[in-house]
C-alpha cells in the first residue's frame, strides 16, 4: 500500500459505500475513502486492478450469512489478492470469520488473510453484524471489546428497534473509547438513523453512506453529502 492511500484508525473516516469504483470521483468532495463491496460487484478484481481514483479503499467482500452476496467459496482469497493493491488502505473480516466459522473453500484462512493484509500495510476492520436488535449492553461490551481485539478496529452494526437500543449502542461506544478500543459503531433501522450522525462524538472511527441514498447498502443511510455535513457539524 502506497502512503498516499493510508488511513489513520486513530481518527474519524467516512467512508462512501460502493460497489462501482467508477463512482469514486463523485465521492472525493465528501469522502475519507471508498469501501469497495466486492461481494456486490461485477468482477470486483478486475475493478480493481483498473482502480485509478485518488481515495483509499476499504475492500469488503460480505457472506450472504451475515447480509452480503458473496458465495463462500474464495471468498478470502479474493480479499487476499484484493489487499496487495497500492490503494486498498484497510479490509473488512467478520469477527465470526476470524473466530473460526468455516469460510468455505479458500487457500487461505482467516489468520493467514490478516497477516497477508498487514504484511501488505492494510489495516483489518473486524465486524459484527445483527440485523435482528440490539443485543444487551453488557453483550455489546463484549462484542466491541473482541472485535477491537480481533482487528485495528471493530465495526458494530445493531438494529435498533426503539430509541432506547439505538442510545444503548451510543453508551456502549463512548464505554469502548474510554476503555481504548477502536470502534465504528451504528445503529441500522429508522430508530438508530442517528446514531450514524452521532457515534463519532462518542469515539466512532469509520462511518459508512452511499453516494446517492437510493443505493445505500444498509437501512437507515444518510447519503454521503448529508452524512458529511452532519458529522462535521457535530465534531
Amino acid at each position: 500500500m502506497s502512503d498516499a492511500f493510508a488511513l489513520d484508525p486513530d481518527s474519524f473516516s467516512l467512508a462512501a459505500a460502493t460497489a462501482d469504483l467508477d463512482a469514486e470521483p463523485a465521492a472525493r468532495e465528501h469522502a475519507d475513502c471508498v469501501e469497495f463491496r466486492m461481494d456486490m460487484a461485477d468482477d470486483p478484481l478486475d475493478a480493481l486492478a483498473a482502480y485509478d481514483g485518488e481515495l483509499p479503499l476499504l475492500v469488503t467482500n460480505r457472506p450472504r450469512w451475515e447480509g452480503g452476496e458473496t458465495a463462500p467459496y474464495g471468498r478470502l482469497d479474493a480479499l487476499a489478492e484484493a489487499v496487495e493493491h497500492d490503494a486498498v488502505a484497510a479490509v473488512d473480516v467478520e469477527l465470526a470469520t476470524l473466530r473460526g466459522r468455516p469460510a468455505g473453500t479458500n487457500d487461505v484462512d482467516a489468520a493467514r488473510l490478516v497477516g497477508h493484509a498487514r504484511a501488505h500495510g492494510a489495516a483489518v476492520v473486524a465486524s459484527v453484524h445483527d440485523f435482528d436488535g440490539t443485543p444487551a449492553p453488557a453483550a455489546l461490551d463484549l462484542l466491541l471489546r473482541a472485535a477491537a481485539d480481533a482487528g485495528d478496529v471493530g465495526k458494530l452494526a445493531v438494529t435498533a428497534r426503539t430509541r432506547g437500543e439505538a442510545l444503548a449502542l451510543l453508551s456502549a461506544t463512548h464505554r469502548a473509547t474510554v476503555r481504548g478500543d477502536r470502534v465504528a459503531t451504528m445503529a441500522m433501522g429508522e430508530h438508530g438513523s442517528h446514531t450514524r450522525a452521532v457515534a463519532p462524538v462518542y469515539g466512532s472511527r469509520i462511518g459508512y453512506a452511499p453516494v446517492d441514498a437510493a443505493d445505500a447498502t444498509a437501512p437507515g443511510q444518510y447519503d454521503l453529502a448529508t452524512l458529511r455535513r452532519l458529522v462535521d457539524d457535530l465534531l
